[in-house]
């Protein structure tokens, strides 16, 4: 080309701002860091502290390193926003045997020596993965960003920094790997010459070295609300900026778009200079992660273009054929007539990618050869890229469209026994060719799903009643519906749940129409559909996709009806029992790297046959699911299943009763009587008064001690705990409409009267009250230390609890309560995209990405039914359908013979 290749050498000259190195490729012919002041952009120079510039705040000064002034094209003033610059000063350790006190350590001795023999043979002579991995817990990596992928497909997380960093290709199993190769680079050039080259990356590699790395990160910032992200780079000295924008098609009430494995990045470039540019975004990719499944080799790319509807869509197609479960990526650009699309079909992503590099920096395009490569030997790796480049006017702007694809059509879990299909399969075909289909889609129908996107979000986005910070959390912690190892899956005819067909007439139907759903407890915790957690996050699936729930349900249903007498060891008591008996819920429906629905209870600590809570909950969450979606079938359905689970139930005999599963019980039969009037059994309605009547004066008489619910009712020193969670029965109970008037169980003076408590004590009390509500706390407000976990704060927990305050009319104390753990996660710990179980006051968390925050959307719900926040898309079914409900306050003249003594009756 005639030109100086400085893009091959190191950076040289000092940079500006904090020590950020060259930006100019070594040579000050391709535009100076030192001409930053004038690369403002002129629509953008509101000054930063005005509170209509549309600038968010930073209380958790995420953005006080940033440098530039750019603020980026159609930015969103709400969610959340960091400098690629910032660093995270508070550096936490996942929770090990060490944090426990001596006392626990000799209460859990027997239960350790256990787990330690169970955990050899599993990892070391079976070579599976432990459903929970004591020895290996996740280390904490402050990168995350929204997740790429709809419902089911499998998820890749691009960290916040630009880095293609998470993955769950392969059902429930997640890969923590930065890909190097994977990348997006930015070519200037101005009157046919490169004038500026890079990487839009911070990193500084010892692979592709031959390519210009080290962005500065002072001048760019990320900004998060999910579904959608935006990256915005004010590239030094060029008077450009880029803005990234990331969608995904998370579409509430969607049962089609919202399955896609796919995800589209938006290029809106501007120039605030005076003078034309041609400007080329390379996406570099590579095929596979660099890891034992690309070893083999026989993995090859070929470049493909879709013509369709008068839209054309060119791009490279990475087949990756290995086992278990083969797929295929594809990276696309859309062709325009003001845009040019090339590509470069291998290039080694372990070399020094010298070859590509020059490629794009002789002309702003590839080579774009034809055909296939030649497939990979054993150890060799391969990478693709796809360049899309236009003319960009002086004081103008152009953009440039890419999207990302996988398919994986057919999937096997870890015993490689029965084949499933995705989602989307429904849509896209069975036979592993849909990537470029599905690239073609994606690029033609983005714009209606950020229409759709916007008009759902807006109305809270918009409401100046709602804190910023809520704004942020309620949608981005919608991340772990896609990314929760989350699996959507076809169900065939051959499906066996013939024998439940009689009793439950919606049940085929249901799977059939809507597929099956599956989320993992955690991405630490493998287990799929965790039940008592479930009842926490559930709020977000069966407002937002209700059918979902629903066939959740139902799943449910079959699986308690179910039994396995297979005999096993517990870790916890070291009893050997049975893994299922039937007519008691689940703890869940199997480990990804089992087979789950095949094999349920795939935890193996405690036999959950005799845990309190499950039965209860499934009750309250089948009533709460029939008001919020009116489904009469749904609950003739589910009734049968009721009944026999809390017949289960009353032969769980306690020695004493607590506040936390005693409000459940209480919530649960309430909910009975209304769910026995509404099916016509007026034997059973009166059974279920009589128990109320009678388990409601113990509750009271037992555990309320005039300033809260005791934790329970023994002799025991805890006893006189106050739980953050006293009030879950509560707070279900106002969920489904009732717990008021003549539907009331727990006396509201003295529901309102212990939420204040809580606050008192355990958020005000804790950290001060910047943390969230801690779990436990003893009266002289000192955490409580008796049991391993009660002096964490459960994030879902506090989400859940904030909900009753607000159902209450504590509003400010709601959101003061949900607040503290925000802002603890999201802008102290660098939890972002990853929000734990649990975090205690210092050093440690438990549990990273995990299922229960999503209990959030219980907050969204609560304000809606309070009617202080908009309802229309956001969960509330129109035309909502319900019989009155039955009065609970009158006393039953009605006796019933339970036949067996029910908890409350022990009492």
């Amino acid at each position: 080309s005639g030109i100086q290749d400085p893009g091959l050498l190191p950076p040289t000259s000092p940079g500006t701002g904090k020590n950020c190195g060259s930006q100019n490729m070594g040579s000050p012919s391709y535009g100076s860091t030192e001409d930053i002041p004038d690369c403002e952009n002129p629509e953008d120079t509101r000054e930063r502290n005005d509170p209509n510039s549309g600038i968010p705040e930073d209380p958790g000064q995420l953005m006080a390193a940033y440098e530039g002034t750019a603020m980026g094209h159609q930015v969103p003033q709400f969610g959340w926003r960091i400098c690629l610059a910032h660093e995270f000063l508070e550096k936490r350790k996942p929770f090990h045997a060490n944090n426990v006190s001596m006392s626990n350590l000799v209460k859990h001795l027997g239960m350790g020596v256990r787990y330690l023999k169970w955990w050899y043979q599993k990892t070391q002579v079976e070579k599976k993965t432990p459903f929970i991995d004591m020895f290996n817990c996740l280390p904490l990596r402050q990168i995350y960003g929204c997740p790429l992928g709809g419902i089911g497909g499998g998820t890749i997380t691009r960290g916040w920094r630009g880095q293609f960093c998470r993955w769950q290709l392969n059902p429930g199993i997640y890969q923590h790997r930065t890909v190097m190769a994977d990348q997006f680079t930015v070519c200037l050039r101005r009157e046919g010459q490169t004038v500026y080259q890079q990487v839009l990356s911070l990193e500084r590699p010892n692979v592709l070295r031959s390519w210009n790395w080290g962005l500065c990160g002072f001048f760019a910032f990320y900004h998060a609300l999910y579904p959608r992200a935006w990256t915005v780079y004010q590239l030094p000295g060029q008077r450009v900026t880029l803005t990234c924008r990331q969608i995904t098609p998370i579409l509430p009430h969607d049962y089609q778009d919202s399955s896609l494995p796919v995800g589209v990045f938006v290029w809106d470039v501007e120039n605030t200079g005076d003078e034309d540019l041609e400007v080329s975004i390379m996406f570099s990719m590579r095929n596979g992660l660099g890891d034992g499944h690309d070893g083999p080799g026989g993995l090859w790319n070929e470049p493909f273009c879709v013509e369709h509807d008068g839209e054309a869509v060119q791009g490279l197609l990475l087949h990756h054929p290995n086992p278990p479960n083969p797929y295929t990526m594809a990276v696309a650009a859309r062709l325009s007539a003001n845009t040019t699309v090339t590509h470069i079909t291998a290039f080694d992503p372990d070399g020094t990618g010298q070859k590509v590099w020059r490629d794009l920096l002789l002309d702003g395009q590839l080579d774009s050869p034809s055909g296939p490569s030649p497939p990979t030997q054993k150890g060799q790796g391969i990478g693709g890229a796809v360049c899309a480049g236009a003319h960009l006017p002086r004081r103008g702007r152009c953009q440039l469209e890419f999207a990302l694809a996988w398919d994986m059509p057919k999937i096997l879990f870890g015993a490689r026994g029965h084949a499933h299909y995705r989602r989307y399969t429904r849509f896209f075909g069975q036979e592993g060719n849909a990537a470029p289909a599905l690239c073609h889609y994606a690029l033609t129908q983005y714009r209606s799903w950020e229409e759709r996107i916007a008009a759902w979000q807006n109305p809270v986005l918009e409401d100046r009643s709602l804190p910023a910070w809520y704004k942020s959390a309620l949608f981005n912690e919608l991340y772990f519906l896609a990314d929760g190892g989350t699996v959507w899956l076809e169900v065939t005819e051959e499906t066996t749940i013939e024998e439940f067909d009689g009793m439950m007439s919606q049940l085929r139907p249901t799977l059939q129409e809507y597929g099956r759903f599956a989320y993992l407890e955690g991405q630490e915790y493998h287990m799929y559909n965790t039940y008592d957690v479930h009842f926490y996050a559930s709020f977000a699936l069966i407002m937002l996709w209700p059918k979902l729930e629903l066939s959740l349900q139902y799943d449910m249903a079959v699986a308690t009806l179910s039994e396995d007498l297979t005999r096993q060891k517990y870790l916890m008591s070291g009893v050997v029992a049975p893994v299922k008996k039937k007519n008691v819920i689940p703890h869940d429906v199997g480990d990804p790297d089992d087979e789950p629905w095949l094999r349920i209870n795939a935890y193996l600590i405690h036999d959950t046959a005799d845990w309190k809570d499950l039965n209860l909950k499934f009750v309250l969450q089948i009533y709460r699911d029939f008001y919020l979606t009116g489904n009469e079938s749904f609950l003739r359905d589910m009734w049968p299943v009721c009944q026999a689970v809390m017949e289960s139930e009353m032969k769980i005999i306690p020695m004493w009763v607590g506040a936390y599963c005693g409000g459940l019980w209480l919530a649960a039969v309430a909910v009975m009587v209304q769910m026995a009037a509404m099916c016509g059994t007026q034997d059973v309605q009166e059974k279920f008064l009589s128990i109320l009547s009678r388990g409601r004066e113990a509750y009271e008489r037992l555990l309320w001690n005039g300033r809260y619910y005791n934790y329970d009712s023994s002799s025991q020193p805890q006893s006189r705990i106050i739980m953050s969670d006293q009030c879950a029965g509560q707070w279900f109970l106002k969920a489904c409409g009732l717990g008021k008037g003549d539907t009331e169980v727990f006396p509201t003076p003295h529901v309102i009267r212990a939420l204040q408590t809580i606050f008192e004590v355990n958020v005000q009390g804790f950290a001060g009250g910047a943390m969230g509500a801690v779990n436990g706390m003893q009266p002289d407000g000192v955490p409580d230390t008796s049991s391993v976990q009660s002096d964490e704060v459960w994030v879902g927990v506090v989400y859940g609890l904030a909900a009753t305050m607000i159902q209450e009319g504590l509003i400010e104390e709601g959101f003061l309560t949900a607040e503290g753990c925000y802002r603890t996660v999201w802008e102290r710990l660098g939890m972002a995209f990853q929000t734990p179980e649990a975090y205690c006051q210092r050093r440690v968390f438990r549990s990273l990405a995990y299922m229960r925050p999503l209990s959030i959307w219980a907050m969204q719900l609560a304000l809606q039914q309070h009617g202080r926040a908009p309802g229309q898309g956001m969960g509330l079914t129109a035309g909502q359908k319900s019989a009155p409900a039955v009065e609970l306050n009158a006393k039953s003249k009605a006796r019933a013979d339970l036949g067996q003594k029910g908890l409350l009756d022990t009492i």
